[in-house]
């Protein structure tokens, strides 16, 4: 497949995964913003409210919107593949039906806003599976038989600060009660909480943003999680939407060459060796101090007047 070509598929699955994005927040809230999720019932009508824990929010959430992943991928001639194992690398495969050396690489990322303007996602390893392109190891398929690599951003607020949340409140609904039921007034040592209806029970998240996003164009030069080799993704929301990550205007290769070096590569900066773990020190490292201008990034534009 050639360049062209490459690019024409790109584009296609780019523009169809932005209008998918685009109707996700209407399935997902209300019209006031809340989640239609509430909690989880059980046999007895209790609905026991959900955590403010991201991991537990990040799993429902991908849940509620698999039905519409299935969907996307029917309606526009795709197959999908789920990471067979936790750890693996994507969440979702999608190859087209009518030509299997079509693959994309999706995986969808959750978090909360850290205040009006900033949130951020790790984006993958920087490890084996990306180094060394023609292996599967913790990847579906190896990472240079996916066209392009996507992220599904949510962007959501919490309701209220995750400690003043309560962890296990337990309700019972009157309009999902019938004439017989007899309402629970405890569960075990817990208070049941009788409400009127399901929209009397306070989402634990709200106020949501979709967006799609190819990984290296929302990637930063910082790992995203301790001393994993995770990408760190920019953390402002506008840049994030727009794709207006710190290698969007250097392109793909240099990404790809920063990553895959990241940590390892070593030169002499003040007459000592350091480890590469910026952008500019590679750009310098790589003789090339004359792409500085077009590194993107709020943090360098301001070091940098």
């Amino acid at each position: 497949m050639n360049l062209k070509e490459k690019q024409r598929h790109k584009s296609t699955f780019k523009r169809e995964l932005d209008r998918f994005a685009d109707k996700l927040e209407s399935y997902v809230s209300t019209d006031k913003g809340d989640w239609t999720v509430k909690g989880f019932i059980d046999v007895f009508k209790n609905i026991y409210t959900i955590s403010a824990d991201t991991k537990i929010i990040s799993k429902i959430l991908e849940i509620h919107i698999f039905p519409q992943l299935l969907q996307f991928a029917e309606e526009h001639g795709y197959k999908i593949i789920f990471a067979e194992k936790q750890n693996w690398y994507p969440d979702i495969t999608f190859i087209e039906s009518k030509n299997e050396q079509v693959k994309f690489a999706l995986d969808i990322k959750t978090t909360f806003r850290r205040n009006n303007k900033t949130a951020g996602f790790t984006l993958g390893s920087h490890g084996a599976y990306f180094k060394e392109r023609d292996k599967d190891k913790n990847i579906q398929f190896p990472y240079n038989q996916y066209l392009g690599h996507y992220c599904l951003g949510v962007i959501y607020s919490r309701t209220m600060a995750s400690e003043d949340f309560p962890e296990t409140d337990i309700f019972q609904v009157e309009e999902l009660q019938e004439e017989f039921d007899k309402p629970n007034k405890k569960v075990g040592e817990r208070e049941v909480t009788t409400v009127k209806n399901l929209k009397s029970i306070t989402s634990v998240i709200r106020d949501f943003d979709f967006f799609a996003a190819e990984k290296w164009k929302i990637a930063s030069d910082k790992q995203g999680s301790g001393n994993t080799a995770n990408i760190g993704s920019i953390v402002d929301i506008d840049d994030l939407k727009n794709e207006n990550g710190i290698f969007s205007q250097l392109g793909e290769e240099w990404f790809d060459e920063y990553w895959i070096n990241h940590g390892s590569a070593t030169m002499i900066k003040d007459g000592k060796p350091i480890k590469i773990t910026t952008l500019k020190d590679f750009l310098d490292f790589k003789g090339r101090t004359d792409l500085w201008n077009k590194i993107i990034s709020k943090t360098y534009n301001k070091k940098t007047k």
